[in-house]
């Protein structure tokens, strides 16, 4: 073929410049490369327009999934901040204590744990001073009870006292700490469990109560004395419970008694003669008269004594059992009134022969348990052994007693008719 003007073009990309001018592009070559461009309205230029405008949406497109990812992550963060700003946690005194208390052999266990062990807290058992008692199950089968703590006072003390004292006593006579659980706000102690609940139960006017009270009156009275005994003699430090009464004297399935519920206990080095309190402690029938009425700001073990008394007193000497025929015991001391029955040779009303003589010798040592003075009151070890001596060999006490306490007064707490577990 001639060409009388220009020259001859051999065109190859037909097929790429359809393309580019259907993407409303201008297809042409590259003078430096001979490489086929398509010439785009933004100045740009690529093989299709499309292409170019699909890699611009591309980068768009991922730089706002990377912004929604840095958004999302940072919202999440502060989720986890805030959730950690405003959880509960256990109280400074708590978080101290656990700190001061590492070596504890005490287990301590979650509160899923807890859940578990309890079987999503499904068998209650009593309602305790600062919450609830469940039975559980340890994973050997163990039988627990699970007290589970919804009212604290005093920064977590209680708990403290409870998991710091009992948690290294191991006594036949006080109860056993298993293990405890502190996660949070929630907080929980994990005890042994005791198949015939609180001493509060067998106290009360019910015949079958009384009988089982009667028949092992002195085995139960000797078991609680000699644990009181332990704390104030036998540990490391002096322990003041300040709160012996029936409801905290736990029974197991062979009655043999333990001291429980340590929440108002106070241990002192036993060189010292009392420890500074900053408020009464104890139940009203049952709390020393010094605590109660006097000024001072020191308590001893005898403090102890005293509650010990009136708990033998709530054993021996409930009046709708053993009260004066004619009904007049509300109207005297309860007390005054057994005081000068037995140093008459009076019998009591409501008591057989076979126990009529245990029963003196009971109601004579608590006698000698709530003297007014803590001077005048024995400590736990003479009270053990006026137990473990004949009935003949004891005295009679002075008869200084409280008598601003009517006997109304003294069984308030026995007439009650809570659930209290005494864990």
């Amino acid at each position: 073929m001639t060409v009388k003007s220009g020259f001859m073009l051999d065109w190859s990309q037909a097929a790429l410049c359809s393309g580019c001018e259907a993407t409303q592009g201008c297809c042409g070559r590259k003078t430096t490369t001979g490489q086929f461009v398509c010439f785009c309205n933004d100045g740009l230029h690529d093989k299709n327009c499309k292409d170019r405008d699909r890699s611009k949406w591309r980068t768009i497109t991922g730089l706002g999934a990377a912004a929604c990812g840095v958004i999302f992550l940072s919202a999440c963060l502060l989720l986890c901040l805030t959730r950690s700003l405003f959880q509960p946690h256990p109280p400074v005194k708590v978080e101290k204590f656990l700190l001061d208390y590492r070596t504890l052999t005490t287990t301590r266990y979650t509160y899923n744990d807890i859940t578990k062990m309890t079987k999503k807290f499904k068998h209650k058992v009593g309602q305790g001073g600062y919450g609830s008692v469940f039975q559980g199950w340890l994973s050997n089968g163990t039988v627990v009870a699970v007290k589970l703590i919804e009212k604290s006072h005093n920064d977590g003390e209680e708990f403290c006292n409870e998991v710091a004292t009992i948690g290294r006593i191991h006594h036949v006579n006080v109860v056993r700490l298993l293990g405890f659980c502190v996660e949070g706000s929630r907080r929980a102690l994990v005890y042994e469990f005791m198949a015939n609940g609180s001493l509060e139960k067998f106290t009360n006017i019910t015949d079958v109560g009384h009988w089982v009270l009667r028949k092992r009156l002195y085995d139960i009275a000797l078991g609680i004395a000699r644990g009181i005994e332990y704390l104030h003699q036998g540990c490391d430090q002096r322990i003041i419970h300040f709160d012996i009464k029936p409801h905290n004297i736990l029974l197991d399935h062979d009655f043999t008694p333990k001291i429980s519920d340590f929440g108002l206990a106070k241990s002192y080095c036993k060189d010292r003669s009392s420890v500074t309190i900053t408020e009464g402690k104890g139940t009203i029938g049952y709390i020393a008269p010094e605590l109660f009425y006097g000024n001072s700001k020191h308590a001893s073990h005898k403090s102890d004594v005293y509650s010990f008394g009136m708990l033998l007193m709530a054993m021996v000497g409930l009046k709708e059992k053993i009260g004066p025929a004619d009904g007049s015991s509300s109207e005297a001391y309860f007390p005054q009134w057994i005081h000068d029955t037995i140093s008459n040779g009076q019998k009591f009303e409501g008591i057989g022969e076979d126990k009529d003589e245990m029963v003196r010798k009971v109601a004579t040592i608590a006698l000698w348990c709530i003297q007014w003075s803590p001077i005048d009151r024995p400590c736990m070890k003479e009270v053990i052994r006026m137990f473990e001596s004949s009935t003949s060999n004891l005295t009679m006490p002075p008869k200084h007693f409280c008598h601003a306490i009517q006997p109304d007064y003294m069984i308030e707490a026995l007439d009650s008719s809570s659930t209290y577990s005494g864990y």
